[in-house]
């Protein structure tokens, strides 16, 4: 029997069904083992503008009543409370509350064994908070519905690979809450996350805090005090980490083959070159949850929902991960 993935539609209001469809509706995943947990009026709106491939909606009410065909996308019904109100391209309470609901859903489903993996379609973080859902993103939502207390983001493209000592935080208390436990944990989750995946002898980086990875604690101590005694105990426990590595050079060395991963200490150290480099094709992974969880690397283009413009890629190799993963 084929593993089925939870197809979450996020932001209702942004591109996820718009890209959802897009993924399923052709090309390798037609046909393929996805339950979309969504509103069905508004999937059924965005098929009436013409701007996706033509597909039947199959309303099911759990994953086992599934029947998966090309040009077929099955859905577990989640309704907005005034599917007709859903404007595109606005940040609306109603819009972050599905998207929360979405999420809870598949989540149960998961931790009930009734689906396999789990891939999300970007939520926005305003509207989420506006519908009182008080989460910095999906990491921190999905680790709160499963108790999970050592979690990490990951984003995955084929030639380079990040995960995050830190996400979702103000830079300035990231620096207040850094810790050795925090990046050894990481380092951990990072070598088995590899070896999950498939690599046999990862190879992992650890990037510094500071220009220079602190250039012997002229630029700051971070390194000798939290970072290097970090990856020391880690090599102690046989994982093979190196580090700590300049900022500014190591994820080039990861990209030409060096490294299988590197551990970035917060947002936008790992961020920005894997999006420079993977912005169409990267995907983001949730480290540490009891299941996998995968999605696109991308927010919910407000911009340009609903027009036909938005690109799926990333979502369709998200849930292709979340399958393979599975």
């Amino acid at each position: 029997m084929s593993k089925i993935i939870a197809v979450t539609m996020g932001d209702p209001a942004g591109i996820g069904p718009e890209i959802i469809i897009k993924s399923l509706a052709e090309g390798e995943l037609s046909g393929a083992s996805a339950v979309v947990v969504g509103c069905v009026q508004t999937m059924r709106r965005i098929l009436a503008l013409n701007i996706v491939p033509a597909v039947e909606l199959k309303i099911i009410d759990k994953p086992a009543d599934a029947v998966f065909a090309p040009g077929v996308i099955n859905m577990i019904d989640e309704p907005l409370e005034n599917p007709q109100a859903l404007k595109p391209g606005f940040v609306q309470a109603q819009a972050g509350d599905l998207a929360y609901r979405c999420i809870k859903k598949a989540t149960a489903l998961a931790m009930a064994g009734e689906v396999h993996a789990i891939a999300t379609a970007p939520l926005n973080k305003e509207a989420l908070h506006s519908a009182d859902h008080l989460y910095p993103g999906h990491t921190e939502l999905l680790a709160k519905l499963t108790n999970s207390r050592d979690y990490a983001m990951v984003l995955y493209t084929d030639k380079l690979k990040v995960i995050h000592v830190s996400t979702h935080i103000a830079l300035r208390k990231f620096l207040d809450t850094l810790n050795r436990d925090r990046v050894e944990t990481v380092i951990e989750m990072a070598d088995v996350f590899l070896k999950r995946v498939g690599f046999t002898h990862p190879r992992i980086a650890v990037a510094g805090v500071n220009p220079h990875a602190g250039e012997n604690g002229l630029f700051g101590d971070e390194e000798i005090t939290i970072v290097s005694p970090s990856v020391e105990a880690m090599k102690a426990k046989g994982i093979d980490v190196y580090g700590p590595c300049p900022p500014d050079t190591v994820y080039l060395q990861a990209y030409e083959g060096q490294y299988d991963m590197v551990v970035a200490m917060y947002h936008d150290q790992g961020h920005i070159p894997l999006k420079l480099l993977g912005f169409y094709d990267g995907v983001n992974i949730t480290a540490g949850l009891p299941f996998i969880r995968t999605s696109a690397d991308h927010g919910t283009a407000f911009d340009i929902a609903w027009t036909g413009k938005a690109k799926s890629e990333s979502m369709a190799i998200s849930i292709q991960l979340a399958m393979q993963l599975a």
